[in-house]
Formats: structure tokens, sequence, C-alpha cells
């Protein structure tokens, strides 16, 4: 395969998980709001801390100053300005799909092509006449149409396994901001640990992930920190953990290594956290710190992806 092929179905993967990803965000943000005695006290204000979990803070305050909840959203959902908006996430993704229209079945593009159709009808909608729950829920929605297109009707074959490295890696960064969001930023103070207001923003968190049932199934009982922490990084069963999302990637750059006959950085790099990741326990992570340990993972995708880069998509795959 071509690299220029491999870099657009990587990042099909990538820009549709990413607005997946800012939706979730726009989701907690939403509901925090509901909540008492949060606004103001902490780290930042909720609003805010969306802006800093997704790394648009600067390009916000740029463009609109104030962090105003109803720019804030337009920014995060509608807004051109912000590469990593829903809006800008559909487009690009649609637009790598189109570029590379004959490596998708006519499923995949009809599911990417589809939404990218009825997000130009909700721009063209009054912005008053749209709640943001159900933004949110029409973004989660098409992504996961998306997701059952690619895995009914597309080919296992190298092509399947780039779209599938693309949306691993960046669910991985994804989750690790949103965990982020609560932890560190959030939660007034220290004092709240363990509080309502405490188990209420996990509660709210594992909903925007779609994950409330799964966890209660999972671990039954009290929402605690090292529950929620060990369900979001390393519960194996979870689809949307770190654990799980790293599992992901490191399957798609294994059977790459099996296409092309030959292994890269890549595969080493990403055998080397898997490693990792089977003898780490929640104690270690709190030991180190839930923030820091978050901040040095999303530092350590942005290194896979640039190593994939390298590897794949900066010349002829072969």
């Amino acid at each position: 395969m071509l690299s220029r092929t491999a870099e657009n179905l990587f990042w099909m993967g990538r820009y549709m998980e990413r607005a997946e990803m800012t939706a979730r965000l726009l989701d907690v943000g939403s509901r925090i709001t509901l909540l008492p005695s949060s606004a103001g006290q902490g780290y930042r204000d909720e609003w805010d801390s969306l802006l800093q979990a997704s790394g648009t803070a600067k390009g916000f305050a740029e463009k609109y100053g104030e962090t105003v909840q109803r720019n804030i959203e337009s920014y995060l959902f509608f807004d051109r300005d912000n590469p990593s908006s829903v809006a800008s996430c559909l487009e690009s993704a649609r637009e790598n799909g189109r570029i590379v229209r004959t490596a998708l079945t006519s499923q995949v593009w009809d599911a990417l092509n589809t939404a990218f159709q009825e997000l130009r009808q909700l721009e063209r909608a009054e912005r008053s006449s749209l709640e943001l729950s159900r933004l949110t829920e029409w973004t989660t929605r098409h992504a996961a149409m998306l997701r059952g297109a690619i895995d009914a009707t597309k080919l296992r074959d190298d092509g399947y396994h780039f779209i599938g490295l693309g949306a691993h890696i960046e669910r991985a960064d994804n989750t690790a901001r949103l965990l982020d969001v609560k932890y560190y930023v959030l939660l007034p103070r220290m004092d709240f640990v363990g509080s309502g207001l405490d188990t209420h923003q996990w509660m709210t968190l594992l909903r925007a992930l779609s994950a409330q049932r799964a966890f209660h199934w999972a671990y039954g009982g009290e929402i605690t920190a090292a529950k929620v922490a060990h369900f979001l990084i390393l519960n194996r069963r979870m689809p949307r953990s770190l654990y799980t999302s790293l599992g992901g990637a490191h399957d798609n750059l294994a059977a790459l290594s099996a296409e092309y006959g030959r292994e890269t950085l890549a595969q080493t790099r990403v055998s080397s956290l898997m490693q990792d990741f089977s003898r780490l326990t929640v104690e270690e992570i709190f030991d180190e710190g839930l923030h820091e340990f978050l901040t040095r993972f999303i530092r350590e995708m942005g290194t896979l992806a640039s190593l994939v880069q390298n590897a794949y998509l900066s010349g002829e795959a072969r």
C-alpha cells in the first residue's frame, strides 16, 4: 500500500475517534454544570477544563477571550477554526476517506458521507433549537455506525489495520484526557475526595464514556477513585480503557508487521508499553500521581504516533 493511502486511512480513523471524544468532553461539561457546588471552585471552571483537556484553550482564548459556555459549545462542536471541533474532525475524516474512496467499501463511505451531509444540515439550523445533548448523542451514534460498517464490511487487509491503528491510538489518548479532566481539574479541593461531589463526578465521567452500567457489572458497590481508575486504565474488558486501546494498537501493528514482513520501532515501542501495563497496578499509578501518569501516557501516545508516521506514512510502506 502506498504511504499516502495508509496515511489517509490512519487519519480517517483518528479524526472520527477525535470527533467522538470532543462530543464526550462536551457531555462531561454539560453534566458537571448540573452538579451542586462545583462551579468556580476547581483548578479552573469546568468549561475551561474541557478546553485544557482537548488542547484547544489557546485557540479559544485568541478567538473568544472569556470562557462563556455558549462560545465553548460552538467552538468545540461547530467552529472550523478549531481543528479539533466535531465539525472539523468529521470534515477531515470524510475528506481523507474521499481521497482513498476505492480503498473503502460502499457501506463505510455511506456512513462517512451521511454523517457529513447531516452535519451540514445541523450547521444550517438555528443554534437555539439545537440542544447540546442532541448534538453529542448524534456524534456518538454516527461514530458507532462508522465503526460498525468498518468491522462488518472491510477486508482485514493493511488498510483495515491502518484505520484501526489510528482509531486505537486516538482512543487511548482521548480516554486519558477525559480521565485527567475529572481528577486534576474538576475536583475542587483535595478534601472533596471521597465526598458526594467526588462520587457524582466519577459517575458523570462514566456516563460520558457510556460505561456506567459496565462499571457496575464489573465492580458493583461503591464508586471510588481507585475502582474507576482501574476500570478506565487497566481493565482488559473495558473497550475504552487505556490497556484495551493500547492492546488494539499493538494488534494492528503486529498485523502490519506480518503483512509487510518487517518489524519497526513502532512495534518495538508498543510491545514495551504493553509489557509495562501487564505489570502495572492501580496503587503504583496513584503513587506516581494520577495526573502525572496520564500526562506521561499522553506523551507516550504522541511518541507512538510519530514512530508510526516515520515507519509507514512518510514513504512507501512495503
